[in-house]
């Protein structure tokens, strides 16, 4: 049986009320997202690997199905108990989206083998500096900002009848947004708010780093 609209109406909402605490409250939040955060990333991660060397259509197949839980599940669970791993994990996954944005932008095709590749030497070059060089609450606020505006976004495509769940899950939120200059700068918007307020609250702030679990 298919969702009723009122069903519809409060999953868009619990969505957009998500997205907007990880705009403005994500660093606040990170310890309890993060292993969220490393099973979405990983499942994504997986279902795109996939894509670039096999040619599977993002989630068209079972075996994109399977291979993106299994990646998803490893990387939450590594997430869970290692926060190292985690940070490593979610700066790795805002360098490889920037990435997979920049290309996007710049009209590149990136469901091929190549911006595949420029995409994961993005992640590992991001998620080096951030361990390197201790930088991880500016990379969490503004992976969390931009991931929360494009929970919001994709929300809206969806309420909006853009885009239906298939295709939000397939073309991701990087791709839907292209579609329409003004949702992209909607979405522009409210990561940079996100950033400047997260900063501005967060100056006193101090995340306490947890110990391994295991």
């Amino acid at each position: 049986m298919p969702p009723t609209t009122f069903e519809l109406l409060c999953a868009v909402l619990i969505a957009l009320l998500i997205g907007v605490a990880m705009i403005f409250s994500g660093y606040r939040w990170f310890l309890v997202i993060l292993p969220i955060f490393g099973f979405v990333a990983g499942f994504g991660l997986g279902a795109d690997t996939m894509h670039a060397l096999f040619g599977y259509q993002m989630f068209a197949t079972v075996t994109s199905w399977v291979v993106g839980f299994i990646v998803g599940a490893v990387f939450a669970v590594l997430s869970y108990f290692f926060y190292l791993f985690g940070v490593a994990i979610f700066a790795g996954a805002v360098g490889y989206y920037l990435a997979m944005g920049l290309m996007l932008g710049l009209g590149i095709n990136i469901f091929n083998f190549i911006p595949w590749l420029i995409g994961i030497v993005a992640a590992v070059a991001l998620a080096f500096v951030v361990l390197r060089f201790n930088v991880q609450k500016y990379v969490i606020i503004i992976g969390t900002s931009l991931a929360g505006a494009g929970v919001v976004i994709a929300s809206l495509l969806y309420a909006f009848g853009k885009y239906n769940l298939t295709e939000l899950a397939s073309l991701a939120v990087k791709v839907a947004i292209s579609a329409n200059w003004l949702w992209w700068l909607t979405f522009v918007v409210l990561a940079g708010f996100g950033i400047y307020t997260q900063i501005v609250t967060t100056r006193t702030f101090v995340l306490v780093t947890p110990e391994n679990k295991l």
